[in-house]
């Protein structure tokens, strides 16, 4: 069992940056690949970016390439995402997820954290 739990979310104006953390206590982080997705009201769940176990290789939703910055930190058992550049429709519930395995891209995942809410004002 690996428990996941998010912080950093919180009301930006447009334009402005957040950075979502996501704590992951155990000995077990490294060995899983890690992914965040977000669910605006209405909406299913989106992909938004992941990370392989070493953080060797980055995935991005075309929504937020260039914008969001995904990062770990093995050591303290930590995922990242840096949100630059926010715009109103990244308003969302933000999720991070634990995997072992391919597929990072879909919600395929093995557990979730309880979310955080990221709002946007324009």
């Amino acid at each position: 069992q690996v428990q996941l739990v998010e912080s950093g979310g919180g009301l930006v104006q447009a334009g402005g940056s957040l950075r979502l953390s996501c704590a992951a206590p155990g000995r077990t982080f490294g060995i899983y690949s890690m992914g965040w997705f977000r669910q605006a009201p209405g909406k299913g769940r989106e992909f938004v970016a992941a990370i392989c176990r070493y953080g060797g290789s980055v995935y991005y939703a075309d929504s937020v390439k260039g914008r969001f910055t995904i990062d770990r930190d093995n050591a303290k058992n930590t995922l990242y995402l840096q949100m630059s550049s926010l715009e109103p429709e990244d308003t969302a519930v933000y999720y991070c997820a634990a995997k072992r395995g391919v597929g990072l891209t879909t919600p395929s995942y093995d557990y979730w954290g309880q979310g955080t809410q990221v709002t946007v004002s324009s």
